[in-house]
């Protein structure tokens, strides 16, 4: 006998932001990709990803990965028309409770350049070392990939924040 799947589709106000986990990850993915992000490691189990909606429109996506204390942002993301509205702010306090609520005591962020790196130092990140990460997050899919391109981690920016 099979059994058939109803999506539940939540209805929100018009302009209403509104941060919910996704299992859609073909469209993290998709969003990922047309951004030009890395989306290699979207369906590795011990991550988590959160979509942001205007209403009814995707209006960003940010991913954790968690592993015993410590968790990463991966992935953050928000649709070019859609910026400048507070969604960043959203998903990455989205992000924080998260990871908070999974157990992770530090959260990690990654950046690829300066403005980036000010972008997260905004919520209280601060540098970190980049062996740091690794160790902490030892087992997971970004820290794998990283250890595995260490040309990649040489010209990015580690940054970490106490959660606990």
């Amino acid at each position: 006998m099979a059994v058939a799947t109803k999506k539940i589709r939540r209805r929100r106000a018009a302009g209403e932001l509104a941060v919910e986990q996704t299992r859609d990850l073909a469209q993290v993915a998709r969003m990922l990709s047309a951004a030009g992000m890395l989306t290699a490691g979207v369906e590795s189990s011990g991550g988590c990803y959160l979509m942001a909606y205007v209403g009814d429109e995707v209006a960003g996506v940010v991913g954790i990965e968690v592993r015993v204390d410590a968790a990463l942002i991966r992935s953050l993301m928000v649709m070019d028309a859609m910026r400048r509205r507070g969604i960043g702010t959203a998903l990455v306090t989205a992000a924080r409770i998260a990871a908070h609520t999974r157990g992770a005591r530090t959260l990690y962020a990654i950046a690829f350049d300066d403005h980036s790196a000010r972008y997260f130092v905004r919520f209280g990140f601060a540098p970190a070392a980049s062996e740091e990460l690794l160790q902490a997050l030892a087992g997971t899919f970004m820290a794998d990939y990283l250890r595995q391109h260490p040309g990649e981690m040489e010209r990015l920016r580690t940054l970490s924040l106490d959660i606990s």
